[in-house]
């Protein structure tokens, strides 16, 4: 049975990735930032192992890549040099011919090519990975975190959308889009949703 490798699997997306995927049947393996906090999470689960990963450390690529077929991840926020910081990842992924990544990027990224998560699809493409793209709009969990000071006290909200409708979608939906397409590669390869 192939295995799927969820990096940042104890985040908001992340963890329903994992959820669902296990749910279906699959194997995981959960890679982690903290090893020793992120195992309680699914202890007694004999569908997940947990690893520790570190885009910035290609010394923790091999170890969870091992066995992989299939990737998801999420940039981490404060990785904002993706040739620095995400590319020796993309590379090592190449190597190892993964059938399926899937990334969430972000809804109009196409039209926006100073963001770090537009440099790391183009990467990508020109890397010929097999690749989802997952381009969500705001996060509603952001509400209650990120915004959660202009709404209570100064009764905002500030979105860098310029003048453009935008919406808000729960990060337990776009994890479970992410599991549906880790789950059907076939039909989401090249797919940009």
């Amino acid at each position: 049975m192939e295995k799927i490798l969820v990096l940042g699997a104890t985040g908001n997306i992340g963890f329903t990735v994992v959820q669902t995927l296990v749910e279906a049947g699959h194997q995981v393996r959960a890679g982690v930032s903290n090893l020793e906090k992120s195992k309680a999470l699914w202890q007694g689960n004999n569908l997940v192992d947990v690893v520790h990963f570190n885009f910035l450390d290609a010394g923790t690529y091999a170890s969870a890549l091992e066995g992989i077929s299939k990737v998801f991840f999420v940039r981490p926020p404060q990785l904002s040099k993706p040739k620095e910081d995400m590319f020796p990842f993309l590379h090592f992924l190449k190597e190892r011919q993964i059938a399926h990544v899937v990334f969430v990027s972000l809804i109009g990224v196409e039209k926006n090519p100073v963001t770090p998560h537009h440099k790391i699809e183009k990467e990508m493409m020109r890397l010929d990975l097999p690749f989802t793209f997952l381009r969500p709009s705001f996060f509603m969990q952001n509400l209650n975190t990120t915004h959660q000071e202009d709404i209570q006290k100064h009764d905002d909200l500030f979105i860098p959308a310029g003048k453009a409708r935008t919406s808000f979608i729960d990060t337990r939906d776009i994890g479970e889009i992410a599991a549906i397409c880790l789950m059907n590669t076939p039909q989401h390869i090249e797919k940009k949703i």
